[in-house]
């Protein structure tokens, strides 16, 4: 069968077909607006308004990602990051974070070694020639009770790119904690790799995101 009309069948039927993977998880996804980056500042907050940077808690925090070919899907994260969020009074005013590209993991079981040192390679990550990813916010916005719009510039395998998702943003006297699930087309960032000719890869790619961002600090131990 010509692998088009295979993964036209997979994309049609998913999982009625045997041996298609079911990508309905990242079809389903919002799909991240993306543009060329804008040379447009960060707004700044007012002047009378104090501001904070709470630190991710990577402990409890992941960056997650689920991709897919014509014959099954690959869940897969980073494992080295950092970032903040700043505060504005009780307000998310904006967000940066850097990931160690390095750090990838996919799928946990035997074969996860063989895939991850491939998504290291040239033919994806290029994790020697470009080490960071870095996400850094131009704008948060919202409203009501709706989901906030994320914008900001996503530099990722030497290509930068405005992207705009929706995020679920909550703020409380302990944390700030984000979550967001979204999806982009990994080819606007230069990761072109088409697969095997009878096991394409999907150009989509779901992005997860929950995050911690810890207010308080627990007390010293006592000195005895």
């Amino acid at each position: 069968m010509p692998r088009l009309a295979k993964m036209a069948i997979c994309s049609l039927l998913a999982v009625s077909v045997a041996g298609c993977a079911d990508t309905r998880e990242i079809d389903q996804a919002p799909a991240a607006k993306v543009e060329a980056p804008a040379k447009v500042e960060p707004a700044a907050p007012a002047k009378a308004v104090q501001t904070v940077e709470l630190k991710v808690d990577p402990a409890h925090s992941t960056i997650g990602f689920l991709g897919a070919k014509v014959t099954r899907t690959h869940q897969g994260g980073f494992k080295d990051f950092d970032g903040s969020v700043t505060l504005a009074g009780d307000q998310v005013v904006g967000t940066r974070f850097t990931v160690q590209t390095a750090s990838l993991w996919a799928d946990a079981e035997a074969m996860s070694e063989k895939l991850t040192g491939h998504l290291e390679s040239p033919e994806f990550f290029d994790v020697e020639k470009y080490p960071e990813a870095t996400f850094t916010s131009s704008s948060l916005t919202h409203e009501g009770d709706g989901p906030w719009d994320v914008k900001g510039n996503l530099a990722l395998h030497g290509v930068d790119k405005e992207i705009t998702f929706p995020a679920t943003i909550t703020v409380t006297p302990e944390a700030v904690t984000a979550k967001a699930d979204f999806k982009i087309n990994r080819s606007d960032w230069g990761l072109s790799y088409p697969g095997k000719p009878d096991d394409l890869i999907k150009e989509e790619v779901k992005i997860s995101l929950d995050l911690s961002f810890p207010r308080k600090v627990g007390p010293a131990p006592a000195v005895e």
